[in-house]
C-alpha cells in the first residue's frame, strides 16, 4: 500500500552552462514520489534522466548549473537549503545507486571503509559497532563472504559484487528515498534479476519510495507502480504501469514500445529515426518529438504543449498522439537485422 507523498517536484528546470548561455537539461518537470512506491523514469540516453536525478540530489557544479523551480523533500525544499543542510539529509535520508558502480567506487579504499564512511557522516557509532552494522548491510545485500568483501578493493571484485555495494552504501542509514539510476546496466540478465530482487525486498523490508532511472521497459514492467516517460528534457507521459502499457498515448512512449525486439516482428526491428535534440538545438515551440515523427502534420503538433489529463491519473503533453499511428510502408521505421 502506497503511503504519503514523500518528494514533490514542482516545475524543476535544470540548466547548464554552454559557453556564455545556459540550457534547460530538465524543463518544467512536476512529479511525485509516496512513501512505499517506485516511480520509473524511462526514455533515451540525453533525455534528462540523470540530470532530474543529481537535482534531487544535489550534486551539481553550482557556477555551471541553475536550478529553478521546488523538489519538497518531506516539506522542505531542498533548493533553499545551505550545503550542510543538504549533507545531513543526502546519504541519511535520501540514498542514490549509481549508474556506474566502479566509477562509483573508491579505488584506494577498502570496502568496508567506503560503507562506514556514509555511517560516520550520520551516526555516533563505535568502530566495532560500525563494523558490525557493514558486515551485516553486505549479508543483507547477497554477498556471500562478508568478512573477506569488508578488507577487499573495488577492482577485486565482479560487476555484480560491486553493485551491490554500491546499494549497501546507498542503504546503509535506511534512507526514505532511493533513487537508483540505471542500477543494471552492463549486468548480465542473472545478475540483473538478483539485484532487482534485492531492491523490491529492501523496499518492502524499509517502506522505502523509489526512483527508478532505466530505458529498459521490461525491468519497469517488473519493478514499477508508476512511470514517467521523459524525452528533451520534458515529462511527456505519465500514468500507472498497467495503463502504459495497455494504452500508451504519446507518440514517443508509442515508439518506445514499438522498438522493443519481439519474436513476431520477425527479422524486422522497429527503431526510432533521428537522434534527442542537443540542449542547444531544442524546439521553442511545439511537441519536442515532431521531427522525430514527419508523417504527421505540423498542425496537428500544439504550439506549447502543457501535460494534460487524459483520463484518471493519466497524463500526457500535446494532443498530437490524436492524430499519431505508425505508417504501414514506411521503411525507415524499420532495420533490416537479417
Amino acid at each position: 500500500m502506497l503511503g504519503k507523498p514523500l518528494l514533490q517536484i514542482n516545475n524543476l528546470k535544470t540548466s547548464f552552462r554552454i559557453g556564455d548561455e545556459f540550457y534547460a537539461a530538465v524543463d518544467d518537470v512536476s512529479l511525485t514520489v509516496n512513501e512505499n512506491e517506485v516511480v520509473a523514469i524511462v526514455g533515451e540516453s540525453g533525455c534528462g534522466k540523470s540530470a532530474l536525478a543529481l537535482s534531487i540530489m544535489g550534486l551539481h557544479h553550482e557556477l555551471n548549473t541553475k536550478l529553478e523551480g521546488e523538489i519538497l523533500f518531506q516539506n522542505k525544499n531542498l533548493l533553499s537549503l545551505s550545503t550542510n543542510e543538504l549533507n545531513n539529509i543526502r546519504g541519511k535520508d535520501m540514498g542514490m545507486i549509481f549508474q556506474d558502480p566502479l566509477t562509483a567506487l573508491n579505488p584506494l579504499m577498502r570496502i568496508g571503509d567506503q560503507i562506514e564512511e556514509t555511517m560516520k557522516n550520520h551516526y555516533n557509532l563505535s568502530k566495532e559497532e560500525m563494523k558490525k552494522r557493514t558486515l551485516e548491510l553486505l549479508n543483507k545485500v547477497g554477498i556471500p563472504n562478508p568478512e573477506r568483501t569488508y578488507m577487499q578493493y573495488p577492482h577485486e571484485l565482479s560487476g555484480g559484487m560491486r553493485q551491490r555495494v554500491v546499494i549497501a552504501i546507498a542503504i546503509a542509514c535506511e534512507p526514505k528515498l532511493l533513487i537508483a539510476d540505471e542500477p543494471t546496466t552492463a549486468l548480465d540478465v542473472t545478475i540483473q534479476a538478483q539485484i532487482l530482487d534485492l531492491m523490491r525486498e529492501l523496499q518492502n523490508q524499509m517502506k522505502t519510495g523509489i526512483i527508478l532511472i532505466t530505458h529498459d521497459l521490461g525491468v519497469v514492467a517488473e519493478m514499477a507502480d508508476r512511470v514517467a516517460v521523459m524525452y528533451a528534457g520534458e515529462i511527456v507521459e505519465i500514468a500507472d504501469v498497467f495503463t502504459l502499457f495497455n494504452n500508451p498515448l504519446h507518440p514517443y512512449t508509442r515508439s518506445l514500445f514499438n522498438s522493443v525486439p519481439s519474436a513476431a516482428d520477425g527479422d524486422r526491428l522497429h527503431v526510432i529515426q533521428g537522434i534527442v535534440p542537443s540542449l542547444k538545438k531544442l524546439p521553442r515551440t511545439g511537441c519536442r518529438f515532431s521531427e522525430r515523427i514527419p508523417w504527421i502534420k505540423k498542425e496537428a503538433h500544439e504550439e506549447n504543449p502543457k501535460l494534460r489529463e487524459v483520463e484518471k491519473n493519466h497524463w500526457v503533453r500535446c494532443t498530437c498522439y490524436q492524430h499519431f499511428d505508425f505508417p504501414k510502408d514506411a521503411e525507415d521505421l524499420h532495420y533490416d537485422i537479417s
